[in-house]
């Protein structure tokens, strides 16, 4: 009753909750002042029980109840109106969002495609990294990494571990006590690690005791020689030298071998790690090294001027010394390899050899001009090495000459050796000696002041110890080339022999000091290089001149010192030097070609600015695709023009026997049979023997016509002249290697016959054809005959008058003769070809009555003229009179006087042409043109091998200053 009264009240209740939130029925009674009229819905009916709150029984049900729509007046409800609008922003905000997720999301995409993709530059993170999750277990690794609350607790530890750490620092900082101690007492912990650690420290401490005792070994050997008054003392002093001497050698032998065990055992390590990359265990590509490089760019400069003119300051080590000093046993040494023929007192360095040192895991040698590798741990390998060499020497010497100066290269690879480039020189004489040219003194000191004038050139004279040091030459040359001895290395061989010969040590010491020779020098080192056996192998002379100075007095009496001895410390320090001098002569080497690389450029840009820079080679692959589009250009000429070329090309060949040999013959039968019998006759047998000849010479020529006119015609704004010479050659070249093919003569012969023997007229329009065709030539000749005429009895009344010129005695006999002739003509219009005996006689008593002596060869000459315009002109009448001819042709000329065989012959004839002429292009699209194009392309590839053809020619400024670029 309740909900009725209120349902049906006219006041409604006015709350503050949003109007949205309400139901149906709640809006009916909120707004019972809505006019039904302005809202759009039907009167929504709902059927509404009844319940009381006495019991849960239903009362009764109501009809259905009538709810009303309205409207609010603004003043009343302002909550609502403004909870509508904040819900049409909460729609606002969530389009934003999606709007923005998928802006935020085609941003990240568009980011991700910027970035450039990294697989490619794997290889610069070290391999190792690749494998860590092979090797390491990252899920236990972080599940074993304490919380952030188990590393808060101990945060107050690792301060303490920071002052352990600074307070160890202090104790092995350098001079202290801990660090002497720890290097010297290095034992513990990892085997392979303090085993290491150990050696290393013992080297230091060794080092520290050998400048130790060479101090004392100074002071003593000071004190002993000041002297005193007590012989006791002194002799006491003495031993005491001797002991500290003694010790001092010890400690350096011991420090010797520990130096070597260690570099032994690196080279075993680097020659593991050289073998792993030799077998692609690293996938990434291996580059060449350095050395390889840079004895690349030597090659390079030496191939570009091989008298070293140009401004080459790039160092290598070049090997000087006298003749059988021992050079090449020094050179063999440091190669670690007996890799160059030797002999007993002989000349068997006869060029400069540059030998390149590089470390590899194998001991190969290899020529830069040859792809096989000599193993130089075989010796089957080694003697054939040396047996190369030799040929290569024996056949860079040129006849009447003894030694060479082209250079051969060589590539040393093998663990331990140390990277460098050196060249050994053929060996310094004083004598030339039978069966030498009597230039080779000088050519030698020529070869090898042209290797060590240049600046940065490190010169390694050898001096043979076992001769008197006055003998020497080399000392001289060498002091010439660099007198100041800031890149000379000085090496004294067969030290052995000296200090069984020399009757004086102090003297080596004199050599080995600088102090004998005027020549100054980097350093100074005494090596042994064998005991003169060829068949020795390498370890064996390390172990004997090892052996050698570990017992020399030398040594023990501290005339050498241990770092000046042994090949081994020769190699590293050259090796030092060399490097060194890399360093410092690179850049200023590349300056200078920058330099001129400039100045060249500047030329370039103010003589050719619009041009690209191109040396002789790309000149000649340009100029060769150039010609090979010029070629495919042939292909693309239209058929129709290769037939007209053809056909007129072929027909002026042929007119001329056509028409005096087979025409003219003819004509001058009494009927129509005999005619076409002469004609057939004549035809037949041109047709076996010239007619298929000359058309392929036509066709021949034609292609020759056609390919030259592509080659050389002009092509504007982008024409080459500096191409015409090649093109010119290719295709003189092309055309003499052309030949026409053999069989197109034999199937041509057939075509042709099958064409002349036809002779079916099919239509008016071929007949018209036929008759242009033989007026046209008809007319030609009539010219041509008529120019002949003129020539012979000169100019007519009209140009005499006109142009004040007049005639011969010679030509005023022939116009009489002419004029004879012509009555004769007019006497007998049907008058044979050729005069008679008395027709001629009856010309010349004519002329002679006349006062005109006429030979009689001259009446037949001028009668041949004569007649041969009156039968053209004739022939064009009766073209014209053949017009109307075709019904009676089609008639076989039967019931009438008019014969037109003439016709029909020129018909045969034009349309043999016709067909020949497509035979011919097919033959040329087809065959001929690839085949040329095929001699072409060959052509250009024996050019393009021919260095000297390209020099000839390709020449001018421009290719030379593009060389030189």
């Amino acid at each position: 009753v309740i909900c009725r009264s209120l349902a049906n009240s006219s006041y409604g209740i006015k709350r503050k909750s949003p109007l949205q939130n309400l139901h149906l029925i709640s809006r009916s009674i909120h707004h019972p002042y809505y006019p039904s009229s302005k809202f759009q819905r039907p009167p929504l009916r709902i059927s509404i029980q009844l319940f009381s709150s006495l019991n849960r029984l239903p009362l009764r049900k109501t009809k259905l109840l009538n709810v009303k729509y309205g409207y609010q007046f603004h003043r009343n409800f302002w909550l609502a109106r403004l909870a509508s609008r904040l819900l049409k922003l909460r729609y606002l905000i969530l389009g934003s969002a999606v709007g923005g997720g998928y802006t935020a999301k085609k941003t990240y995409d568009q980011w991700k495609d910027m970035m450039p993709d990294l697989d490619e530059y794997k290889w610069i993170v070290p391999d190792f990294i690749w494998e860590l999750d092979e090797h390491i277990d990252f899920e236990k690794l972080i599940k074993a990494i304490p919380d952030a609350d188990e590393l808060a607790k101990l945060l107050p530890d690792f301060d303490k571990i920071g002052e352990s750490f600074t307070s160890l620092k202090g104790l092995f900082s350098p001079g202290s006590p801990g660090e002497t101690a720890f290097r010297a007492t290095d034992q513990g912990y990892d085997n392979d690690k303090q085993y290491k650690k150990g050696l290393l420290g013992e080297l230091i401490l060794l080092q520290q005791q050998i400048q130790q005792h060479e101090e004392e070994t100074r002071r003593a050997a000071g004190q002993y020689n000041m002297g005193s008054s007590q012989q006791k003392r002194k002799v006491s002093d003495k031993e005491k030298v001797d002991q500290l001497q003694e010790e001092l050698l010890r400690t350096q032998l011991k420090y010797q071998r520990m130096l070597e065990r260690l570099e032994k055992e690196n080279k075993e390590l680097r020659k593991l790690v050289l073998q792993r990359d030799d077998k692609g265990i690293h996938q990434r590509k291996l580059k060449k090294s350095l050395i390889d490089m840079y004895s690349e760019v030597l090659d390079i400069l030496s191939d570009y001027d091989a008298s070293y003119n140009t401004q080459d300051h790039l160092p290598r080590v070049v090997v000087v010394g006298d003749q059988s000093a021992g050079k090449t046993s020094v050179l063999e040494m440091i190669a670690q390899a007996r890799i160059f023929p030797r002999g007993s007192g002989e000349m068997m360095t006869r060029s400069p050899v540059k030998v390149t040192l590089s470390e590899g895991p194998h001991h190969v040698a290899l020529f830069k001009d040859s792809s096989r590798e000599f193993d130089l741990t075989k010796e089957e390998d080694l003697a054939a090495l040396r047996h190369e060499i030799e040929i290569r020497m024996r056949n860079s010497v040129k006849e009447g000459c003894t030694v060479s100066t082209e250079t051969i290269s060589l590539s040393v690879k093998g663990p331990g050796l140390q990277r460098m480039v050196l060249v050994d020189l053929p060996g310094v004489i004083s004598t030339v000696t039978s069966g030498m040219a009597p230039d080779t003194k000088e050519t030698i000191f020529s070869i090898s002041k042209a290797y060590m004038q240049n600046p940065n050139a490190i010169i390694l004279c050898i001096q043979d110890g076992s001769v008197d040091a006055e003998r020497s030459i080399v000392t001289d040359l060498v002091s010439q080339m660099d007198p100041q001895g800031k890149r000379t290395i000085f090496v004294l061989t067969k030290v052995d022999l000296a200090e069984k010969n020399v009757a004086s040590p102090s003297r080596i010491q004199q050599i080995i000091e600088g102090k004998l020779f005027p020549m100054k020098a980097l350093g100074y080192f005494a090596v042994v290089t064998g005991k003169g056996n060829s068949s020795e192998s390498i370890e064996s002379i390390k172990e004997y001149e090892e052996e050698f100075f570990q017992n020399s007095k030398l040594l023990k009496t501290c005339m050498l010192k241990a770092h000046q001895v042994t090949t081994k410390n020769l190699s590293l320090a050259v090796s030092d030097c060399f490097w060194k001098m890399v360093r410092e002569s690179v850049e200023q080497q590349a300056d200078a070609f920058k330099a001129t690389r400039f100045n060249l450029e500047t030329e370039w840009k103010n003589n050719y600015p619009r041009l690209r820079e191109l040396d002789r080679n790309e000149l000649f692959e340009k100029a060769k695709n150039e010609i090979l589009d010029e070629v495919i250009s042939l292909t693309q000429v239209t058929p129709k023009h290769w037939e007209e070329i053809l056909q007129k090309t072929l027909w002026e060949r042929v007119s001329t026997h056509v028409i005096e040999n087979i025409y003219l013959p003819a004509a001058q039968t009494m009927n129509s049979g005999t005619f076409n019998t002469t004609v057939d006759i004549k035809l037949k047998q041109w047709t076996d023997k010239q007619l298929p000849n000359k058309a392929v010479e036509v066709a021949w020529e034609t292609l020759q016509e056609e390919f030259s006119r592509f080659m050389t015609e002009q092509k504007g704004k982008e024409h080459d002249d500096i191409f015409d010479k090649l093109k010119q050659a290719v295709k003189e070249e092309s055309i003499k290697r052309h030949k026409w093919n053999e069989r197109a003569e034999d199937s041509l012969r057939v075509i042709q016959h099958n064409a002349l023997e036809d002779r079916s007229i099919s239509d008016k329009q071929q007949w018209d054809a036929a008759i242009h065709f033989m007026e046209e030539t008809l007319q030609s000749r009539l010219k041509d005959t008529e120019s002949v005429i003129e020539d012979m009895v000169g100019p007519d009344w009209k140009k005499r008058w006109l142009y004040w010129i007049g005639r011969t005695k010679e030509q005023n006999i022939r116009n009489e003769t002419k004029n004879e002739l012509e009555k004769l003509i007019k006497c007998n219009e049907e008058h044979a070809a050729y005069l008679a005996n008395d027709e001629v006689t009856t010309v010349r008593k004519n002329l002679e009555a006349r006062g005109i002596t006429v030979d009689p060869c001259l009446i037949k000459d001028t009668w041949h003229q004569i007649y041969r315009r009156y039968f053209l002109k004739t022939a064009l009448n009766h073209c014209n009179l053949c017009r109307r001819g075709f019904y009676y042709y089609q008639r076989h000329f039967v019931d009438s006087e008019l014969e037109c065989n003439d016709i029909v012959l020129f018909w045969r004839i034009q349309r043999m042409l016709a067909i020949t002429a497509n035979t011919l292009r097919q033959q040329l699209t087809n065959t001929e043109v690839r085949r040329l194009e095929k001699n072409v392309k060959e052509v250009l590839e024996d050019f393009a091998e021919d260095n000297e053809k390209k020099v000839k020619l390709l020449t001018g400024k421009r290719v030379q200053l593009a060389e030189d670029l």
